[in-house]
C-alpha cells in the first residue's frame, strides 16, 4: 500500500517537471532576452494559419510511466511469477500512458503569421497562439538576430 501511495504522489510531479518547456509566446521574455536591443519592423498581417507547435518528447514520460506502472502492478498482484508478469504488463501499460501524457502536454496551439512589411518584404513567423491576429492588423516584428516575434 505504501508503494501505491508513493506512486500516486510522485508520478504527477515527475511527469509535470519532465514536460515543462519554454514558451514560444510573443509576449513572454526569458531573463536573458531583457535589456537587449531589438530591431523593429512594421507591417500588416497578410495571413494567419493555425498550426500545432510540437515541443518534442524527452522520453521521461515513457520511462516514468513504465517504472511506476511496473511498481504499482507488480506489488499489488500475487507473488512470484504472477507478480513478475503483472509488473511487466504494468510497465508496458504505464509506459504507453506516460508517453501519451507527455505527447499531449508537449503540443500547443500556434499561429503562423505572414506579415507584409512596409518595405514590401514578406515574413512568416510561428509563435504560440496566445494573442489574436487578423488579416490587415498593423503589427510590429521584433527581432534580436535569432528570435523574431509578432506583436500589436
Amino acid at each position: 500500500m505504501k508503494k501505491l501511495l508513493m506512486v500516486a504522489v510522485i508520478a504527477p510531479v515527475v511527469l509535470l517537471a519532465a514536460c515543462s518547456t519554454p514558451s514560444n509566446s510573443g509576449s513572454v521574455y526569458r531573463a536573458g532576452q531583457t535589456q537587449s536591443e531589438q530591431t523593429v519592423r512594421m507591417g500588416h498581417v497578410d495571413s494567419v494559419r493555425h498550426v500545432t507547435i510540437d515541443k518534442g518528447q524527452t522520453g521521461v514520460g515513457t520511462v516514468t510511466g513504465a517504472a511506476l506502472g511496473g511498481i504499482a502492478a507488480g506489488s499489488g498482484i500475487g507473488g512470484g511469477n504472477g507478480s513478475i508478469a503483472a509488473g511487466i504488463v504494468g510497465a508496458v501499460a504505464g509506459g504507453i500512458l506516460g508517453q501519451t501524457i507527455e505527447n499531449n502536454v508537449s503540443q500547443k496551439p500556434g499561429l503562423e503569421i505572414t506579415v507584409r512589411l512596409d518595405n514590401g518584404d514578406i515574413k512568416a513567423i510561428t509563435q504560440d497562439a496566445d494573442e489574436g491576429f487578423n488579416v490587415g492588423d498593423r503589427v510590429r516584428l521584433l527581432s534580436n538576430g535569432r528570435t523574431t516575434r509578432v506583436t500589436h
